[in-house]
């Protein structure tokens, strides 16, 4: 089954946050035939985005016309203290989460997930300068201070930036196998420092 992966883009996300995933994912499946993920881009608004640092980025859809997620990823960055505000934002994943079988954070996406509700009763991290604000979006979970990503099963939850990558691989490890994520992670000759599968 070639499941979909659909990574949030807005305003001032973090680069690595959404593109180490991309990477991933997308590297997975051309090693695989394209039988493995199709990635896809989306946001609320389909128009041409600012990430951090001032790249431009396209996604691929809106909320609208995104197709349904198996895998949701939502990257962190300056710009998700405004996604904390948009409603429409947070009804989006809160519809997703109901039918994505895995629904992911990477650095402060997991401030959004929080104000979600999605984290209520969990463990989760986010970037190590944030944890204050985890608590204060999501109450009700418990910080883990002192890891790479936390894997909840449905929800899963990384640390800062880089470590989008690592929860990636993971992922990969977790849906096909440690050798499919460890054929990535050569092709892209990255080597975790930490064990991710």
């Amino acid at each position: 089954m070639r499941r979909t992966v659909a990574i949030l883009l807005f305003d001032d996300v973090e680069v690595l946050d959404f593109a180490g995933p991309f990477e991933v994912f997308a590297v997975t499946d051309e090693l695989a035939d394209h039988t493995l993920f199709r990635v896809v881009t989306v946001a609320p608004e389909k128009r041409p985005l600012r990430a951090r640092n001032g790249l431009s980025v396209n996604p691929d859809h809106d909320f609208a016309g995104c197709p349904p997620p198996d895998l949701l990823i939502v990257p962190g960055g300056f710009g998700t203290r405004v996604l904390l505000k948009n409603q429409a934002v947070i009804d989006w994943i809160q519809s997703i989460n109901a039918t994505a079988e895995i629904v992911a954070s990477v650095c402060t996406g997991s401030l959004v997930l929080g104000r979600a509700g999605l984290l209520d009763g969990l463990r989760a991290t986010t970037h190590h300068e944030c944890f204050a604000l985890l608590r204060e979006h999501a109450p009700r979970a418990t910080v883990a201070t002192d890891e790479r990503f936390v894997d909840t099963g449905r929800i899963v939850t990384g640390g800062g930036i880089s470590a989008g990558i690592d929860l990636s691989l993971h992922l990969v490890a977790r849906l096909h196998g440690a050798a499919t994520a460890e054929k990535t992670a050569r092709h892209m000759e990255y080597f975790p420092s930490v064990k991710i599968f």
